[in-house]
């Protein structure tokens, strides 16, 4: 082969293959890691572990990894007056689980995906179906549900989809 017809199949590769080095390549969205500690919480640690599993599996932008030390939600065992959350909606929080409440019937899964939602954002619905994890308690005892329903798992995906944001006063939810 010449010098000649080499140097055009060289230019010929180089202006095909230029334009595609330049094109943007699409980035992964960044995904913010919470991190748990169930370890306040011992005789409910695989309904925990499920509840966070649960939320893992319906988002992508968060993500809720168990860690001994260094958890900003933290589970915490109590014996009346009803589980709830006190966070600030960004990630911290402390979650109060009722062993009342799951004597009483209510699932203790359901319980904790329920107030790990609240860390992520969302707020009670309790008038809604049991197909709404946020509905809690609401829809009673026989309610098992503890995944959240597309449009609950929509909304932390929008409330997420740019990390952690400023954190606000802590609140409490049920």
């Amino acid at each position: 082969m010449n010098g000649r017809v080499l140097g055009r199949i060289v230019a010929v590769a180089t202006a095909v293959a230029a334009p595609l080095a330049l094109a943007p390549v699409a980035s992964a969205a960044a995904v913010t890691t919470l991190y748990y500690s169930s370890s306040g919480a011992p005789d409910y640690l695989a309904q925990i572990d499920q509840g966070a599993a649960n939320w893992n599996a319906a988002v992508t932008d968060v993500k809720l990894v168990k860690r001994s030390t260094g958890a900003t939600i933290v589970f915490q065992e109590i014996h009346s007056g009803g589980s709830y959350t006190n966070t600030n909606g960004h990630g911290r929080g402390q979650i109060y689980l009722d062993t009342s409440q799951v004597a009483e019937g209510f699932d203790p899964t359901r319980i904790a995906a329920h107030e790990l939602g609240h860390n992520l954002g969302l707020p009670d619905h309790y008038s809604g179906p049991c197909t709404e994890l946020m509905s809690g308690h609401g829809p009673g005892t026989a309610c098992k549900n503890a995944k959240p329903s597309s449009a609950e798992a929509a909304k932390v995906q929008s409330l997420w989809v740019n990390g952690l944001t400023a954190a606000a006063e802590m609140r409490t939810a049920r």
